[in-house]
Formats: structure tokens, sequence, C-alpha cells
């Protein structure tokens, strides 16, 4: 099955039905999960905002970075990103070295001690997914994994510039 393209027909009136359920779906799967995360302390066992985590799994997943690249690619603004480093790197699980390219800027890159804690946050929300999708087949499990993944890639590659809420306005 071929990709819809971005810049083609109206969607009907059945896809615009779906789509309007799966945003529901959607906007309830948001709502679960801030509430399953709130349910966890705001900060990790090791004193750790939970947001700040997001660094640390960017950085282990795309390397060494300097803090503006991670403002941009976490949607955040620089001032945040920055205090949360400074808290990763005063808890040992981030460190600052020199850009290569520009010895007055720094990149981020996580510590062997992030690595671990990355990888024991990675195992316990693994655990937890597999508690939740236990009494799934597994042929559910996987398509879900497969979707979701196809969802992801959607996003990641849509164009903001080609959607138009416009009837007959798509050029």
């Amino acid at each position: 099955m071929a990709p819809a393209s971005q810049d083609t027909a109206q969607p009907t009136e059945a896809e615009l039905a779906v789509a309007d359920e799966l945003g529901a779906q959607l906007v309830r799967f948001m709502r679960a999960m801030a509430r399953a995360k709130s349910q966890v302390a705001k900060r990790g066992p090791d004193g750790i905002e939970r947001a700040a985590y997001a660094i640390l799994f960017t950085l282990v997943h795309d390397g060494p970075q300097r803090t503006s690249r991670l403002a941009e690619s976490l949607h955040s603004d620089i001032s945040t990103i920055s205090r949360q480093s400074s808290s990763l790197v005063q808890h040992g699980l981030v460190e600052r070295t020199a850009d290569p390219e520009d010895g007055r800027a720094c990149l981020l890159a996580p510590t062997d001690e992030g690595l671990r804690v990355f990888e024991e946050n990675r195992r316990l929300r693994g655990h937890w997914l597999a508690t939740l999708l236990a009494d799934w087949p597994d042929e559910e499990r996987r398509t879900l994994t497969r979707l979701i993944d196809r969802l992801n890639t959607g996003i990641e590659n849509f164009d903001p510039q080609q959607f138009s809420t416009t009837e007959g306005d798509n050029a």
C-alpha cells in the first residue's frame, strides 16, 4: 500500500471520521501516559528531574551535542535544557567536553554512569510495558509496535507547509 500524498485530494467523510476517532484515542493515550508519569515521583530515585531524562535519552541515541541542538530537538528553551543538563552533570550522568569544531563551545555527552542509569530506566520501561501487554497475543504486540513506528515516521516526516485545512486549497 503506497503512502498517501500530503498534497492530494481532500479526505473523504469516512477518512475524517476515522481520523477523528484516532485523534480522540491519541488524546486519551497522552492523558493516560501523563497520569502514569505523574504516579511516578517527579524526581527519580537518584534525585534527577524526570524531564532531564529526555536529555540523557537524546544524548545516548543521537550522540554528544550542544545545548542549542538539544533544545531544538527536544522543542524546549535553551534555559530549560541548560538547567536540566547542569543537574545531569552535577549527578555525574553527563559530562561537558570541548567541541572539536569550535573549542569555545562545549558538547554534552553521557558518562558511563549516565549510560548505566539510561539502561536501568530502559529496563524498567520495558518491564512496565511487558506487564501491560502480557495478556495480548504476540502478533497483536508486534502489530502495535509496527503501527506506532509507522505513525511516528509519518509524523516525523510530515511537512506542515503542505497541510491545508481549507477545502480545495492544497497547492
